[in-house]
């Protein structure tokens, strides 16, 4: 069986795996999939990921989850576009979550980009999701 939003399974396994405090989640693989990990990961948000072979053309991706004090790093991620509502922002109108503490995560004509590097690089793109 096909899955319809697979940005929207990755953003739910992690949620899900910070509430129980594991160490660890993995997640299916894929180009967009690293892209934004690799974003979260600059942005501080998880440590290090790495792909491992689950069987042959299957590929997850292990991502290490990060804790302060007890508390998952990442307090609140969602996902702003969907398949079925597609959620586009102009430079002007980027959004701000939590007045510049959160991040929202792009997908521009440079690649998967925080709001932070979109606004430096000056441009807009699809809103992917906000994380606080």
């Amino acid at each position: 069986m096909s899955m319809s939003d697979p940005i929207a399974d990755l953003i739910t396994r992690i949620r899900n795996a910070q509430a129980r405090k594991k160490g660890t989640v993995r997640v299916l693989s894929s180009k967009m999939a690293n892209n934004l990990l690799a974003v979260l990961k600059e942005e501080g948000f998880i440590g290090p990921f790495k792909t491992v072979n689950v069987r042959p053309n299957i590929d997850e991706i292990e991502v290490t989850l990060k804790y302060f004090e007890g508390e998952g790093v990442i307090r609140e991620i969602k996902r702003v576009s969907t398949p079925g509502r597609r959620t586009y922002s102009k430079i002007k109108d980027m959004p701000k979550p939590y007045n510049g503490l959160g991040v929202a995560v792009l997908t521009t004509s440079k690649g998967v980009v925080s709001d932070n590097a979109a606004r430096q690089l000056n441009i807009g793109g699809e809103v992917l999701c906000t994380l606080f």
